[in-house]
């Protein structure tokens, strides 16, 4: 690799994270908002007035949210791990975790 090739890669990954930061920052977004619409779909079957606290990035393959309200037909407050398949879009919900699992 010629001193030339080596200056211009050098300077062309200098600005890469700049130009990747500027333009994921939209895609984060949108990725949280879809995390969460889903998981409080998902949740609706279970539990009322569901909150979701949405992982800011997830995992490589994972968007991860804990969703909280109270049992359906119950007083009971509960929690539910919601994981959401990045690449298929698509979510699962974990079992009911009460605040008594929770404080342990």
């Amino acid at each position: 690799m010629t001193v030339r090739t080596r200056c211009l890669l050098l300077a062309a990954l200098a600005f890469a994270p700049g130009l990747a930061q500027a333009s994921s920052g939209d895609a984060w977004e949108a990725m949280r908002a879809d995390v969460s619409e889903k998981c409080l779909a998902a949740a609706g079957a279970s539990m009322e007035s569901a909150k979701a606290v949405v992982d800011p990035f997830g995992s490589e393959r994972f968007g991860l949210a804990l969703v909280s309200g109270k049992a359906k037909g119950a007083e009971a407050a509960i929690t539910q791990i919601c994981v959401y398949d990045k690449q298929a879009k698509t979510v699962e919900l974990g079992s009911e975790l009460t605040e008594d699992m929770l404080k342990n």
